[in-house]
């Protein structure tokens, strides 16, 4: 038995395939919640209702997707040119550590700044944090063969290490009681809300026109067509005379850049300071958003609403009949699962012998 690539997959097995793997999912969710007694027809119901079935509903989806969506294009670049980036947690965190740095409330004042420069200047080193962090293991791939998957990883735990350390020593708050956070941003900073009531901050704005912008370089410049074609074939497009080692370090750039603003965003539009819990775990999050998406930009944006739906549901639907919100944890990671091998079997028939 063996896996033979089709020439062309038709557009119907592979919309099948994603519904199939949309019906796979809910089946094997559908299962653990009849195991543990709850109605899975309600469990469901209350799941959708949520994360979309009021206006606060949909506000608390929102901006729950707002780092999701950076981090899954984090990812998405990366992947594309085949850097796999694993490391967008610890870059999420060292972006907002960051972010505090430049626009926190030290000793009870902040930079003496105009807000129209203070708040680009903010987001820039959240930025630029991250797009730091990525750069060594991205040199250690490109000059010495070094797995990127170890080295961003365990990255992801010494950068938690150093903002722990930060949190109780020069970036500590004096007015925390004793609590590990950082200093909270200037009032100023903080991210406009449009919609009065809600959490919905104008990063939501950000992330979208990110999406669109990161779509139209994949597609449009000649640096996209370079990621590209070095996570088609390295070695076919050093050859055709594309820098490899260049298109690696702009990748690393923009995709530790996406996750740093991540953190950025999150401090400027929702926490205010830094804590050590302030993400649950968004930068892995945004790996399973990315390959739901194809690693299509504006695929992103779906999927992490959808995610973000799915996490945002789950606690309502937990509060109302008492299953455990891991049951999005499960839906998540088992769609990312049941779309990869629906994904598979739509472009490769079996062949018996």
């Amino acid at each position: 038995m063996r896996l033979e690539r089709r020439l062309a997959p038709s557009p119907t097995a592979l919309a099948l395939a994603s519904v199939g793997a949309v019906v796979f999912t809910l089946a094997v969710a559908g299962l653990l919640v009849a195991i543990a007694g709850a109605p899975v027809g309600r469990t469901y119901a209350l799941l959708l209702a949520g994360g979309f079935g009021s206006v606060f509903a949909w506000s608390e989806t929102l901006t729950r997707a707002v780092p999701l969506i950076l981090t899954g294009l984090a990812a998405a670049v990366a992947f594309r040119a085949r850097l796999f980036n694993i490391g967008a947690e610890g870059q999420l965190y060292l972006g907002a550590l960051a972010a505090v740095a430049v626009g926190g409330l030290h000793d009870g004042s902040g930079l003496a700044w105009p807000v129209w420069l203070w708040l680009p200047a903010t987001l820039v080193a959240a930025a630029l944090a991250g797009a730091a962090l990525l750069l060594g293991p991205t040199f250690l791939k490109a000059r010495l063969g070094v797995d990127e998957v170890v080295t961003t990883l365990l990255l992801n735990f010494i950068v938690l290490l150093f903002v722990g350390a930060m949190l109780d020593g020069p970036m500590k708050d004096p007015t925390s009681m004793g609590w590990p956070q950082s200093v909270a941003v200037a009032p100023e900073l903080e991210l406009a809300r449009p919609i009065e009531g809600t959490r919905v901050h104008t990063g939501l704005l950000l992330a979208v026109a990110l999406a669109a912008v990161v779509a139209v370089v994949m597609r449009a410049t000649t640096l996209g067509f370079a990621i590209r074609a070095v996570g088609a074939n390295a070695r076919g497009a050093a050859f055709a005379g594309v820098p490899v080692t260049r298109t690696l370090v702009f990748t690393a750039l923009l995709s530790g850049g996406l996750a740093g603003l991540a953190g950025g965003v999150e401090v400027l539009g929702r926490a205010s300071y830094v804590t050590l819990d302030m993400s649950p775990g968004y930068g892995y999050s945004g790996i399973v958003i990315a390959m739901l998406a194809g690693l299509h930009p504006l695929g992103v944006l779906a999927a992490a609403v959808f995610v973000a739906g799915v996490l945002v549901g789950a606690d309502s639907m937990s509060r109302a009949i008492g299953v455990p919100t891991y049951l999005a944890d499960v839906i998540v990671a088992t769609s990312l699962l049941s779309v990869l091998v629906a994904a598979l079997f739509a472009s490769h028939r079996v062949r018996l012998r």
